[in-house]
């Protein structure tokens, strides 16, 4: 018998292409119940708009019904202000965090086995006055959780210890303790959800080549090489710090299940560069299963009906994956 699997799915900036993409999805066969957060009015609008015909329906928390292709079940949630395609709008900033909030305390109380997260855009939600980093921080936050944002296709896993921080800001949080409770997590992430015995992580260094004993810095001496040689200790299997100008060639791919990077554009470039499109954000450390697309709103785009939905549907099939494993 296959196991029931609840998804949630919140589509993120309104006036970006997340209706767009999954109004697309949700065309295909899914095998899962599909929930999304959205309001109506902006589901059909947007699917007339990119031609799409659609079937909308109150969800249902008592009713589990696997997903119906060109069904949406949709539970309500009132934007403050009327969409226009690829035009962001300040009032509509508290839609996107109410559909955030509604959806992660769904799963926290079991309504939902999964969340997946369409892209928002930060730089509305800051002006806006919400103290909104990212996606992976906001919702570590609302489930009082230690995030770890993880992006993974079919060449390679990558976690990060710092995520959406000014490049001037990440050598002051490159701190043992925070390396380490990184290092934690994906390991135990990927023994959990992975289903890999004994992991072998690799671990970048902050600086060119991995600080050339201190010459070109000093962090991998005094934060990173204490913090790995500390939990190997506790036979976690782990390699570094090495240099991320040679952590990502094909025979360390081959050596290893997940690479640690120090930020953001240290790991997420490589990645991207064989699978954008194919790639999937996991947010590790949570108490349930959160996946989202690897590309942000592309306003531009937005009503167009050319947006592609792969990343989305990547993001999907991996939530029903991960959920079947645990």
């Amino acid at each position: 018998m296959r196991k029931k699997t609840k998804i949630v799915i919140t589509p993120g900036e309104p006036a970006g292409i997340g209706i767009d993409i999954t109004i697309k999805l949700l065309q295909k066969n899914i095998p899962a119940q599909v929930i999304v957060i959205s309001d109506y009015a902006l589901l059909e609008d947007r699917a007339k708009q990119i031609d799409i015909p659609i079937i909308i329906k109150e969800h249902d928390h008592e009713v589990f019904k696997e997903h119906s292709p060109g069904t949406i079940e949709v539970l309500p949630i009132n934007l403050k202000s009327k969409v226009e395609s690829g035009i962001l709008n300040k009032k509509n900033s508290s839609y996107v965090i109410k559909s955030l909030e509604t959806a992660v305390l769904g799963c926290m109380e079991g309504q939902f086995d999964a969340l997946v997260t369409g892209p928002v855009q930060k730089s509305i939600l800051k002006e806006s006055g919400y103290d909104f980093l990212g996606h992976t921080e906001f919702i570590g936050h609302l489930a009082q959780s230690s995030a770890v944002m993880m992006l993974a296709n079919d060449k390679m896993k990558v976690a990060l210890v710092t995520t959406h921080i000014p490049l001037s800001d990440v050598s002051s949080h490159i701190t043992k303790e925070n390396i380490q409770k990184t290092i934690k997590i994906v390991d135990a992430e990927l023994k959990q959800k992975f289903h890999i015995k004994n992991p072998m992580i690799y671990i970048c260094g902050l600086n060119p080549h991995a600080g050339e004993e201190g010459y070109l810095g000093k962090e991998e001496l005094t934060q990173i090489l204490p913090a790995i040689e500390a939990l190997k200790e506790e036979n976690l299997n782990l390699r570094g710090p090495i240099s991320a100008d040679t952590a990502f060639t094909k025979q360390s791919l081959k050596e290893c299940h997940a690479i640690i990077a120090m930020y953001h554009d240290q790991g997420l470039p490589v990645l991207k560069s064989v699978g954008f499109g194919n790639t999937v954000n996991i947010t590790l450390g949570l108490p349930f299963i959160r996946t989202s697309v690897d590309h942000g709103t592309a306003l531009n785009l937005a009503g167009s009906g050319k947006a592609s939905s792969s990343s989305l549907e990547v993001a999907t099939k991996t939530a029903i994956d991960l959920h079947k494993k645990i």
